[in-house]
């Protein structure tokens, strides 16, 4: 996974290093010597935990990928549905890798109406001694995910084609389509 870091991570890890330091040195001024070890692994615990929030608070404000065009074609033939599209760095800052999120979502089970037919019902010989294994489980749900895009200077733009198996008991399904930058 590629992370590129811009003059806001720096900034942000630079005032964190300057808390760690604080802390230390506070530690190091107490009279019962006791407490050192503790507030050590206090300030190192809090200042990593602030670091790692920060690095994704900051991504999220200055990483600001966007999808345009996207449109799916679904191949009967081989089973399989294909995604088209652009994406597009709407930020300031390089995006390292533009991810996308696909989750189909058989209709039935998203909006609560299940009926008899919309769920996988297997039976046969096998499924009596398979004693609910979950060997032939059929999952309602599928999520996908997929990298679409590198380097992706402000303001640039790359089309992207990704395809994947089509569930060929789903009948009629939710689409949802989600894109971050990293």
């Amino acid at each position: 996974m590629t992370t590129l870091f811009n003059y806001w991570h720096y900034l942000v890890l630079i005032i964190i290093l300057c808390i760690f330091i604080g802390g230390i040195y506070s530690a190091k001024k107490q009279t019962n010597k006791k407490l050192f070890i503790p507030m050590l692994i206090s300030v190192s615990l809090i200042s990593i935990l602030l670091a790692g929030f920060s690095i994704v608070v900051v991504d999220k404000y200055t990483k600001i990928p966007k999808i345009y065009r996207l449109k799916n074609k679904r191949l009967l033939s081989v089973e399989k549905i294909i995604y088209t599209g652009v994406v597009k760095n709407e930020g300031n800052h390089e995006i390292g890798t533009v991810t996308i999120n696909i989750k189909l979502v058989n209709k039935g089970h998203a909006t609560g109406n299940v009926k008899g037919g919309n769920f996988y019902k297997a039976s046969g010989f096998f499924d009596f001694f398979s004693g609910g294994s979950g060997i032939l489980y059929k999952p309602q749900t599928v999520i996908k995910e997929f990298t679409v895009a590198k380097n992706l200077k402000p303001g640039e733009a790359k089309a992207f084609r990704v395809y994947f198996g089509w569930p060929p008991y789903f009948r009629s399904v939710s689409q949802f389509v989600e894109v971050s930058g990293h």
